[in-house]
Order: C-alpha cells, then sequence, then structure tokens
C-alpha cells in the first residue's frame, strides 16, 4: 500500500488548520533581531526554570514560587519581545472573526486522544512512572492552587512560543521549528511524558497559529486541553508519594 503524499495529508486537514489568513506581520529588520535576542535568553531562562519547578517537592511553597516564575518569565519574554497578535479564522461566509468555539472543540478532542492513550501509558513501567511523577503534583497539592498554576502556565507558553518564539523563527518552517524548540525546553524536567506531550501538542499548536496569525486560538486549545486532563487524568496513576518533609 502506498503511503500518502504531503499534498495528500493536507488536503485531508480541514481548511481552518492549513489555510492561512490574509495578513502582513512583518516588522523592521533590527525590531526582527532584537525580538530573536530576548526570545534566545528567555528560551534558556524559562527551561531552567521549569526543570526546577518540577524538582521540588509537590504542595511546597518551593513549588508554587517556582511554578509562578516559570509562567512569570515566559509570559514577560513574550510581551517583551514584541508585537502580538490575537489572529483570524475564515468564517463560512468568507469573513475574517476570531477563533473560539473551534479551539475549544479542538481541546476537547485532543484530550480525548491523550486520555486513551494514557489508558496504554500505565501500563508501560517507564510512562507510568513519568507520567505518576507529574501528577503527584495533582495528588498532593492544593486543588485551587495546582489549577492556577495549570492555567497560567498555559496560556503563558502560547504567548512565548506560538507567538514571541514562532514570529522570531521567520518564514522557514516556523511550525517544526517552534515545536522542537517547545519539546527541548522541557528536557530540563528529564521527563519523557513532558517531552512527548509538548512534542505533539506543539504541531497542533503551531498548525494553528500558522493558520490563524495569532495566539489566541492555541491559547484557547491548549487551555481546555490542560484543564480536562487536570480533572480526568490523575485517577487514572497511582499516587506517588514523597517522603515529609523534616
Amino acid at each position: 500500500m502506498r503511503r500518502p503524499t504531503r499534498a495528500q495529508v493536507v488536503a485531508a486537514l480541514p481548511d481552518w488548520l492549513v489555510q492561512k489568513v490574509p495578513r502582513d506581520h512583518r516588522e523592521p529588520d533590527e525590531a526582527f533581531a532584537r525580538r530573536r535576542r530576548v526570545v534566545a535568553g528567555v528560551t534558556a531562562a524559562g527551561a531552567g526554570l521549569l526543570g526546577v519547578s518540577l524538582s521540588t517537592r509537590p504542595a511546597s511553597w518551593q513549588f508554587y514560587a517556582a511554578t509562578a516564575s516559570v509562567a512569570a518569565t515566559w509570559l514577560a519574554g513574550g510581551l517583551a519581545s514584541g508585537p502580538l497578535h490575537l489572529g483570524h479564522v475564515i468564517g463560512p461566509d468568507e469573513t475574517l472573526r476570531r477563533p473560539v468555539l473551534t479551539p475549544v472543540l479542538l481541546g476537547v478532542g485532543a484530550f480525548g486522544t491523550f486520555y486513551a492513550c494514557a489508558l496504554v501509558a500505565r501500563e508501560i513501567p517507564v510512562l507510568d512512572d513519568a507520567i505518576s511523577s507529574v501528577l503527584a503534583y495533582a495528588h498532593q497539592g492544593d486543588t485551587t492552587l495546582v489549577a492556577l498554576t495549570t492555567l497560567a502556565n498555559g496560556a503563558a507558553e502560547e504567548v512565548f512560543f506560538r507567538g514571541a518564539l514562532y514570529a522570531a523563527i521567520g518564514e522557514q518552517h516556523p511550525v517544526a521549528l517552534s515545536t522542537a524548540a517547545y519539546a527541548l525546553a522541557t528536557v530540563p524536567t528529564r521527563n519523557p511524558a513532558l517531552v512527548l506531550a509538548a512534542s505533539v501538542m506543539g504541531v497542533l499548536f503551531g498548525a494553528q497559529r500558522r493558520a490563524s496569525g495569532g495566539i489566541q486560538a492555541p491559547v484557547l486549545t491548549h487551555l481546555t486541553w490542560s484543564v480536562l486532563m487536570l480533572r480526568y487524568l490523575p485517577p487514572l496513576f497511582r499516587k506517588q508519594e514523597f517522603p515529609p518533609q523534616p
């Protein structure tokens, strides 16, 4: 059986995910170079802080402080890099509109796929350990604080990775390169499940950024997916207990 060509795969995708809206987000060379410098520094700083945050003890003040610092770093870096855009999609009547319902539904669909994969992953010791170690922060942390931390980091990641970093890449392979940077930023966590999730979702978020020209669609999808993952994934995995603090 012959493998489908790239053109056939693209043709099979929904229009809103591949059809670019008309836009002009170009900026002067000096502003573009400045954006790249800001992005490079913030990427290194944010990745380091992310690694630190997941080396802290669940429910500790160090964890909440570290994760708040990660979100603040991504958000500040994204805003400091230069102009960001919310983006549009082409409606049924060929007019431009802000993406709302479709990104939310896409987040629900992405969660359903991950939930099905989680049922398999919990039977694989390496992945079960990796996912359980992350979900320990949900099991043992304050529900409200964990939810706020999750939402803040999800939104801030989109502001930076699909906003600032995507724009700093330019026109050559921005989806692939922004996804690679997104996945590499999770490597300091030393958690294969997080790296894998970032790799998969990074492609989806990047495709939304490319099609809409802005960050609103990936933000809404990311937040929807994160809320559902936080609500329904922890019961699937064992609770990982940590020794009491001295």
